[in-house]
């Protein structure tokens, strides 16, 4: 980790407070009312329920949806054994990946022991308080015992997901690299680098989908996994194979799935000739694979590749997982995880891969086509349809293999759960990756300023712009480092330095002068305005053509910086005025806002005209532009302001059919039924 980097995650977890998770009430205390129902004597009657029928936990507490990610911190991946504490920034952060994708609420719990019976009864006690438990870094071979004896032990999902989770999503990815090519896993002959828990465990979830035992060669550090061979753990034994090879190339002639989960290098380009026709090659160590793909495909370019990179086609990642199997898991009150609600997860991956590649999913991946083939095998872990498909299969195979306390109707679950993927900050996630690497460059006015300059370094790490810093390089080069930043003004960055860059500046100058003269503006207040308002000199980089974007108006009032923009910037000739839009992320998702800034009082066919502008710059988040058009609190104003709204929706029907109504929600979900609302508006008027 270079210093910057870890400059920046010590900030990330600092800052503006220590740690990554909190915990929000989600019930109102604004009173003694609230205070006497929330605890004593209310709190009483749903105690009373639950003692009766302990199901009823369900109904009055948050145990259906809370989860435990627990470990004893032995085996961090890339740090070893750091122990219970060290590890707790990690499990924090495998919380933070349950709620993000899954809306699943998580307690990291560190268990200061190396104890296996320790462990288990600390977690086995912990019972009556989670609805699963998801065991995380723990070491082989004790981690194999500690899962068997809490799935015995305990009524609720226990699952390790550094064995199952890999399993899981490597099952995917073989299952369609063997489709690619007209096979099944019969077909499949495999070698392994690496016999822990994690190979281990996808070689059990393969041989249980199909994968002959017979045709399983398991290699690790100390050469094969042969009959005979000293000092082998149960799990191993069991792929023992009765050979004289004992090194990994004495047993890859023939194979066509190496499967590696090992160390770096340890693959070498040369033995590669060995394998069968067209190989499946997973080099997995992280972050160095047992090889590069590049170096693979030289020698075999007929290969197909997947690491857990993300840097390189087919990722093999968790995450496509997890926070799926137990929202399934979690929503039928599962008693278990077991091998069927696995495979379905597995196969539901591997479906969704060969399904057409969602429009947000394309747009994230800065428009590359996305089309099942050698370089597509499993799907991205920003497409917003895994949980609708992942959790809709575990929740389908739970019910049918009878670990199911609860029944639900399938389509009626897939829909609520296509809902969550418009929540929170999963909106800007495609946002973001549509934009790394596309080399956009965006001017920011206010470059002196410590957010904009923490902003430009986020966007630099994430690589999705080329940012122009409209600030005084003398003061950039003392802030830099009291910020703790230390990106380049020369190599990663272009500053425009107001006090130092005569030529630039002069030609801005120039050229805001011919827009100024149109507009108003003094010739005395023309050089004031170009050098001493990084509005703009922000917006005339824009007019000349030197960035594709401005950024503005970070410390000041917003009528004064958007007079300035409006001077220089022409509005789009089709729209008879400017228009504003503002987005909220709520807890029921993003509700984006128009027009409370630029129109205060629009006529019909500005509403109208505001109403498809605004769709549209919806619909690249890609959400469905449900709109309402609001005038005031109750329906019964006959105002001109409300009569206008009200003509918009026979006036623009035709042009953009999702424009519903007068909008307030107690009164729409009871009444005209028949009325073309299928869902909360997502943009409002």
């Amino acid at each position: 980790m270079d210093d910057n980097t870890r400059r920046a995650a010590l900030d990330y977890h600092r800052y503006p407070q220590p740690g990554k998770l909190r915990i929000e009430p989600t019930k109102r205390m604004v009173n003694q009312r609230d205070l006497a129902l929330a605890y004593s004597p209310g709190v009483a009657a749903p105690c009373v329920e639950i003692a009766a029928d302990p199901h009823k936990a369900l109904d009055y507490t948050a145990r259906g949806n809370l989860v435990a990610v627990i470990s004893n911190g032995t085996a961090v991946l890339g740090l070893g054994a750091i122990g219970a504490l060290a590890s707790k920034p990690v499990m924090e952060g495998k919380a933070v990946l349950f709620k993000k994708f899954a809306d699943i609420d998580v307690f990291d719990i560190e268990v200061d022991t190396t104890d296996p019976d320790q462990f288990v009864e600390a977690v086995a006690l912990l019972e009556p308080t989670f609805g699963g438990i998801n065991l995380e870094d723990i070491k082989a071979p004790e981690c194999f015992e500690i899962e068997r004896r809490l799935k015995e032990r305990m009524n609720i999902p226990v699952f390790h997901d550094d064995q199952h989770g890999t399993a899981i999503v490597v099952a995917a990815a073989v299952r369609n690299a063997l489709v690619l090519q007209g096979k099944t896993l019969a077909d499949a002959k495999l070698v392994t680098s690496g016999a822990g828990a994690a190979a281990l465990a996808c070689v059990d979830l393969l041989v249980s989908m199909g994968l002959p035992i017979e045709n399983v060669t398991m290699t690790d550090k100390d050469g094969v996994i042969h009959a005979g061979r000293e000092g082998m753990l149960p799990n191993m034994a069991r792929y023992a194979r009765t050979t004289n090879a004992r090194t990994l190339p004495d047993v890859l002639p023939g194979a066509n799935l190496f499967l590696g989960l090992s160390a770096p290098g340890v693959l070498k380009p040369e033995w590669l000739p060995l394998m069968a026709p067209n190989p499946l090659i997973f080099a997995l160590a992280n972050p160095e694979p047992e090889i590069r793909p590049e170096a693979a495909r030289e020698v075999r370019p007929d290969a197909i590749i997947a690491t857990g990179r993300s840097d390189y086609p087919n990722q093999v990642n968790n995450v496509l997982c997890f926070p799926y199997i137990f929202r399934g898991a979690l929503d039928v009150g599962a008693t278990q995880i077991n091998e069927a609600m696995k495979v379905a997860a597995a196969d539901a991956i591997a479906a969704l891969a060969r399904m057409p590649a969602h429009d947000s999913v394309a747009q994230a991946y800065g428009g590359r086509r996305l089309v099942f083939g050698a370089d597509y095998i499993i799907p991205t872990p920003f497409d917003p349809r895994l949980i609708g498909e992942i959790a809709v299969a575990v929740a389908k195979a739970a019910m049918d293999s009878g670990v199911a306390k609860k029944t639900l109707n399938l389509d009626d679950y897939k829909r609520n759960l296509n809902h969550q993927n418009t929540r929170s900050g999963q909106l800007m996630l495609p946002v973001f990756e549509a934009a790394r690497g596309s080399g956009t460059r965006i001017a920011y006015g206010e470059g002196e300023d410590d957010r904009v300059l923490r902003a430009i370094r986020d966007a630099l790490d994430e690589g999705i712009v080329r940012p122009t810093i409209v600030g005084r390089r003398r003061i950039l080069e003392q802030k830099l480092p009291e910020l703790g930043l230390s990106f380049d003004l020369d190599r990663d960055v272009e500053v425009i330095d107001p006090e130092t860059d005569h030529l630039v500046m002069g030609e801005l100058v120039e050229a805001y002068r011919a827009v100024a003269a149109r507009k108003g503006v003094p010739a005395d207040e023309i050089l004031r305005h170009v050098y001493r308002r990084p509005t703009v000199t922000a917006a005339m980089l824009l007019r000349t053509g030197r960035v594709d974007a401005a950024l503005v108006g970070g410390r000041s009032e917003y009528w004064g910086q958007v007079e300035h923009v409006l001077r220089i910037i022409d509005r789009v000739p089709s729209h008879s005025r400017v228009y504003a839009l503002s987005g909220l992320i709520l807890d029921a998702g993003a509700l984006f806002i128009t027009d409370t800034h630029m129109v205060p009082d629009p006529t019909t066919e500005q509403i109208a005209e505001m109403t498809i502008a605004a769709a549209a710059e919806v619909a690249h988040f890609g959400l469905k532009p449900r709109v309402a058009l609001l005038s005031h609190s109750n329906s019964d104003h006959r105002t001109p302001t409300a009569r206008a709204r009200c003509a918009v929706p026979t006036r623009r029907c035709a042009i953009w059919p999702r424009i519903g109504g007068r909008w307030r929600n107690a009164c729409r979900r009871g009444a005209q039924p028949g009325a073309a609302r299928s869902a909360d508006p997502r943009l409002a008027l």
